[in-house]
């Protein structure tokens, strides 16, 4: 690449910005953790079913029910527990409502994940969930240990992030975020070159850049085929770092906590101007005409590695993964392309806040129709154990990993053994990113785990983490959103397609509508909840 950063040695770049935080997250970790109920249980193999997202095969993704992962997943599981694995596939990006159908079939997997919290409290107060707390101490000893305490709640140990504090119960269990980071905006540097521009430090900056990008053509191919900036469906995720920032700086924890509805900041002051800047883009050509039909990233990251489009908001690492390929692709088909993340969106007091996230990840649950809840439990005390999540992180040498300095450097392994998620995050359930058992290797080896240069990576994280915090913990039970949490999910996605779409002067009216709906859809009710059961932790 031709971008690097200068005078700054690798080693301080990776530890300065990544080990810090997992110094927090990993003080429970150790390699070596207790057995817990480690022993191989004697007579018959009990059986239970797991999900797996499915995240489709496009790329090279293997069947994620069927494959080398999942074959030493049950091979092992049966020799240290006597457990049956069997894993059943639900889709990634149709996982509320894939579930939702499974538990009102009477047949869910027997350990089952979500990343909405929401749906996990649905399913709660419906009665079809098992009360894992009794087995903390029991089954859950490795878990228990990994997890270690929780950095949002002082006092508690994370395993009970999600305790009920009237009866004691948990009914789902988090994983453990060893990265923090969200989003990056990532533009394209050679047509910024090319222009004699610098890299965008302030909003104007950015919007001058797109519309350069639009009215100059600087990769020559097509002003009626340039997009300077372009997403998906998802505005929340894919234009997240353009609307965050317009978000009030000075909002209290309460009235941010309160308003935030099923992880959206639609009613926070501030996110509506956010929106308004997208409009804006939008209605000046600065933004992808047919983002709406767009469902999943597969166009936009076709679009992407063809050259067409001059910048877009995702995952603070997107185009280094070699799973995606977006950066390599990109150059292999536009000799000297360039790509890089920017820190450029300012709220009202001239920072660049953005969003990270609380250490907590995934819901992993156990329905009360599980026959062996048992034996679902200790599959997920043994995910836990380091030697056991270890191997499904790094895989075999010199198939997944190569040892660079000592260290883990992570590859995409081919056929059975490509990794469909990072770091097998689909089968490591009980964390979320890379651990090696210690936080300066963890730090390194993260560095390493792309075909990129260690600075490179480094310096992606920091800007993503830069002026970044995640929202306020209140450990409270709700239930009022669980059972409008998809009809949220469905009418937000419309309501901000909607609004970015429409012209200047139909904008506030469109917002306001949509709104008002949306609150009468639920969102109303999930408020109010918010607001009578809060309390400063």
């Amino acid at each position: 690449m031709k971008w690097m950063m200068k005078g700054i040695g690798v080693k301080t770049l990776i530890v300065g910005a990544l080990a810090g935080m997992m110094v927090l997250s990993m003080t429970a970790c150790s390699k070596k953790q207790g057995s817990g109920s480690g022993t191989s249980q004697g007579g018959k193999p009990v059986t239970i079913t797991v999900e797996v997202f499915d995240r489709g095969t496009d790329g090279g993704k293997s069947d994620p029910t069927k494959n080398n992962w999942t074959d030493w997943i049950q091979k092992k599981v049966l020799e240290d527990e006597n457990i049956e694995v069997k894993f059943v596939r639900v889709s990634r990006w149709e996982e509320i409502t894939a579930l939702n159908n499974l538990m009102a079939a009477g047949n869910p997997p027997d350990v089952c994940l979500t990343y909405s919290g929401e749906l996990v409290g649905s399913f709660r107060d419906l009665g079809g969930l098992y009360d894992m707390s009794p087995h903390i101490d029991t089954l859950l000893v490795d878990l228990k240990q990994f997890l270690g305490p929780d950095l949002a709640i002082p006092g508690r140990d994370f395993i009970r992030r999600n305790q009920d504090p009237q009866t004691g119960q948990i009914f789902s269990i988090q994983s453990k975020r060893m990265n923090t980071a969200q989003r990056n905006i990532f533009i394209r540097k050679d047509w910024l070159d090319k222009l004699g521009l610098p890299l965008p430090t302030t909003t104007q900056e950015f919007y001058d850049a797109l519309a350069a990008f639009k009215e100059q053509d600087p990769g020559g191919i097509g002003k009626n085929r340039v997009i300077p900036f372009s997403m998906t469906k998802d505005v929340v995720w894919t234009g997240g770092n353009i609307i965050m920032p317009f978000v009030d700086p000075n909002i209290s924890s309460r009235d941010l906590w309160i308003n935030t509805i099923i992880d959206r900041h639609f009613l926070v002051p501030g996110y509506k101007e956010g929106v308004r800047f997208l409009n804006k883009m939008y209605n000046d050509g600065l933004i992808d005409r047919d983002f709406p039909l767009y469902k999943d990233d597969q166009v936009l990251a076709n679009l992407l590695k063809s050259g067409m489009i001059g910048s877009i908001c995702h995952n603070w690492d997107q185009i280094y993964r070699e799973s995606t390929a977006l950066l390599s692709d990109l150059q292999k088909n536009v000799p000297g392309a360039d790509m890089v993340p920017i820190d450029a969106i300012q709220s009202s007091d001239g920072i660049t806040h953005k969003s990270a996230y609380d250490m907590a990840g995934v819901h992993y649950f156990i329905p009360a129709s599980c026959k062996n809840p048992e034996a679902a439990l200790r599959y997920i005390n043994w995910l836990a154990r380091f030697e056991n999540y270890h191997f499904l992180q790094v895989g075999p040498e010199g198939i997944v990993h190569d040892i660079v300095d000592g260290i883990p450097k992570i590859k995409n392994g081919e056929g059975l053994w490509i990794q469909n998620s990072a770091q097998n995050i689909d089968y490591t359930i009980t964390m979320n990113g890379l651990d090696l058992g210690d936080p300066d290797l963890t730090a390194r080896a993260l560095a390493n785990a792309y075909p990129w240069p260690a600075e490179v990576i480094a310096n992606a994280y920091t800007i993503s983490m830069r002026n970044a915090k995640p929202g306020p913990i209140v450990p409270v039970t709700l239930s009022a959103a669980g059972p409008v949490t998809q009809t949220l999910v469905d009418k937000g996605d419309s309501l901000l397609i909607g609004a970015v779409t429409a012209s200047p002067a139909n904008f506030d009216k469109v917002w306001d509508d949509g709104i008002a709906d949306w609150l009468a859809s639920g969102a109303e009710a999930v408020r109010k909840e918010r607001a009578e059961k809060y309390f400063q932790p």
